[in-house]
């Protein structure tokens, strides 16, 4: 059913993700969501959700990358609307984003901020986390973009004028984890459509009388894209098998959610690199559909945390274990 849903908006609908054009919110296919129950897939069925898991969630994010819609599903479902249940907070239809302020008021790279009917806001005093779910009209929102022209905006507010209510550290915590995980999910599934397109196209095109799939050389570079997409691929749903399964307690889940961004963010760099190479000048041009993924996959792994950082938290649990603990941590 979600493969259905979006082939046909993308039947009727241009790509969204060429160069210096910004995604726009359609009211339309919001709504078809809505109706078919995919807009509140994991909330509760008493708030009017579908009750689904993070399993499934993962799929209808996988379906709006491999057919180039551009969505904030995740930012609403999982983030957003998940906050204000986790925190007992009432909710309604609208449209919504999360936004966690830094120490200086403003937070950047907000996610859909400015297509947003209201934004769950999050910030930090000395003395604890406070949550507020505001309309977005009543922020300081300055439209952005990356590359792939989703909205990333930057948020101005401040805290003092705010009236939120207590937010646990462990709730804000676990918030960072999924927000973490939503885009490696998201990386995955741009990586495994380049595999297919790279794939295809080895097969299809003809060289010096033969496909290119016979040649040694793009043999080697699709066995390199393979692995690497493999590879990212297992440390995500490692992580989130983890995550589901232990409820997101798991005591190693920040070990696997930093493994999982650092194998996708690097698998990125190879993936990228030998897909282009594979298509050669075609793979550069507007109407080819490589660069909805490749380019895609790059802006999504630097989000919630550059590939940098991911590798940074992963030296830090593997020193913190210690010769004696690194292999437990690896197989918990």
């Amino acid at each position: 059913m979600m493969d259905t849903v979006f082939a046909e908006y993308r039947e009727t609908h241009s790509p969204t993700t060429a160069p210096g054009r910004m995604v726009t919110r359609d009211a339309q296919l919001w709504r078809r969501l809505d109706g078919l129950g995919l807009v509140r897939l994991t909330g509760p069925e008493s708030t009017g959700g579908s009750a689904a898991g993070w399993h499934e969630a993962a799929e209808l994010l996988s379906a709006t990358v491999r057919h180039g819609v551009r969505i904030p599903l995740a930012e609403h479902d999982l983030l957003a609307c998940w906050l204000l249940d986790a925190n007992q907070m009432p909710g309604d239809d609208e449209l919504r984003t999360v936004c966690l302020l830094d120490d200086h008021t403003f937070a950047k790279a907000v996610p859909w901020a400015s297509a947003a009917d209201r934004v769950v806001v999050v910030w930090h005093t000395d003395r604890a986390y406070f949550v507020l779910d505001t309309a977005a009209g009543d922020l300081d929102i300055t439209p952005g973009a990356n590359m792939i022209g989703e909205a990333r905006d930057t948020v101005a507010v401040d805290p003092r004028a705010l009236s939120g209510v207590p937010l646990s550290a462990a709730l804000v915590a676990q918030l960072r984890l999924k927000s973490a995980l939503v885009r490696s999910i998201q990386v995955c599934a741009a990586l495994d459509q380049v595999l297919q397109l790279s794939i295809e196209h080895a097969t299809a095109r003809i060289q010096f009388g033969r496909p290119l799939s016979n040649f040694q050389a793009v043999q080697t570079l699709i066995s390199d894209l393979a692995a690497e997409t493999a590879l990212a691929r297992a440390a995500t749903e490692a992580a989130l098998n983890a995550a589901v399964s232990s409820q997101w307690s798991a005591s190693n889940l920040d070990f696997l959610v930093a493994m999982a961004r650092s194998c996708a963010g690097h698998a990125t760099s190879v993936v990228v690199r030998n897909a282009h190479q594979i298509h050669g000048a075609i793979g550069t041009t507007r109407e080819h559909r490589l660069h909805e993924y490749t380019r895609a996959a790059l802006a999504w792994r630097s989000e919630f945390g550059s590939v940098h950082y991911w590798d940074d938290q992963l030296t830090a649990a593997a020193l913190r274990a210690g010769s004696a603990g690194l292999w437990d941590l690896i197989t918990s």
